[in-house]
């Protein structure tokens, strides 16, 4: 048995979030301490620990947080200047919360990711 998430707590609305998309696969939500004007957690309603634990069965879920980050950058305003979409895997990625999510990040210019390593 997997072990219960503050997103999974979420996504059966047992903690209020601002849930802006739900269906039976994956839930979307407002990050409580966004980074940019737009940020949006996506999570699979299905609790995956990280991306090393995703598993075939999965594909249709993960492929269902692309498409709705698309729908919500679209519904934000933030589809044609551009956005980036993170996951992030375990302690050196960063995983805050191991129920693995995507990071829907824009509404602002956000810079290149990793910058070129030089000397």
């Amino acid at each position: 048995m997997t072990e219960d998430t503050l997103f999974a707590k979420i996504v059966r609305k047992e903690i209020p979030a601002d849930i802006l998309y739900q269906d039976e696969l994956v839930t979307a939500f407002r990050d409580i301490s966004p980074k940019a004007p737009t940020h949006v957690l996506i999570v699979p309603n299905k609790i995956i620990p990280t991306v090393d634990d995703v598993s075939a069965e999965d594909e249709a879920a993960l492929g269902r947080l692309f498409t709705v980050a698309a729908q919500i950058a679209r519904d934000e305003g933030i589809a044609e200047d551009g956005y980036r979409l993170l996951v992030n895997c375990r302690d050196h990625g960063g995983q805050e919360v191991y129920h693995l999510h995507m990071h829907l990040i824009g509404g602002r210019p956000l810079g290149i990711m990793a910058p070129e390593r030089r000397g």
